[in-house]
């Protein structure tokens, strides 16, 4: 996913790489996320990370578990926690898909991009996911380095 070369106000803040090679994602969901306004600043500058966060359904509502915004140095006293958990906005007809998925042996909801929209407001996609075995992330690692191996071959002959 890279950035829209036509729209100057999407933009890509934090990625979640490692979410495809440890997990099978089946499917995926955009979500808004309910930040406070040093935290929009300090994601503006583009200091925050999703690699080691989740979203779990806790009292009918979807959170985002362990997601790092820096903190916003100008904000002084009125900053944020750096890791607090953040409410995230979903229709309750996806929230009970969600729920319901979660509720499944082995499904997890993962971040797997966070972004600002073409609006310029903060969106979060999440992936319903199913955690992949050793033996899965073997197969992945190997076909990826057939695909380079590939490309290299084609573009030599």
């Amino acid at each position: 996913m890279t950035s829209d070369p036509d729209n100057k106000n999407y933009k890509i803040i934090a990625e979640n790489r490692r979410a495809r090679f440890d997990y099978f994602i089946e499917s995926d969901i955009e979500v808004g996320i309910m930040l406070t306004g040093s935290e929009v600043k300090s994601l503006r500058t583009g200091q925050s990370n999703i690699a080691e966060s989740y979203a779990s359904v806790e009292g009918g509502e979807l959170w985002l578990i362990n997601g790092y915004i820096a903190a916003y140095k100008q904000a002084g006293v009125w900053g944020h926690e750096e890791r607090r958990r953040r409410k995230l906005l979903v229709s309750r007809k996806e929230l009970a898909r969600l729920w319901q998925a979660v509720g499944r042996e082995g499904m997890t909801l993962v971040p797997l991009v966070m972004y600002f929209n073409h609006r310029g407001i903060v969106k979060l996609k999440i992936g319903v996911a199913k955690g992949k075995k050793v033996a899965d992330k073997r197969e992945t690692s190997a076909k990826r380095d057939w695909n380079r191996q590939k490309q290299r071959l084609l573009k030599q002959g």
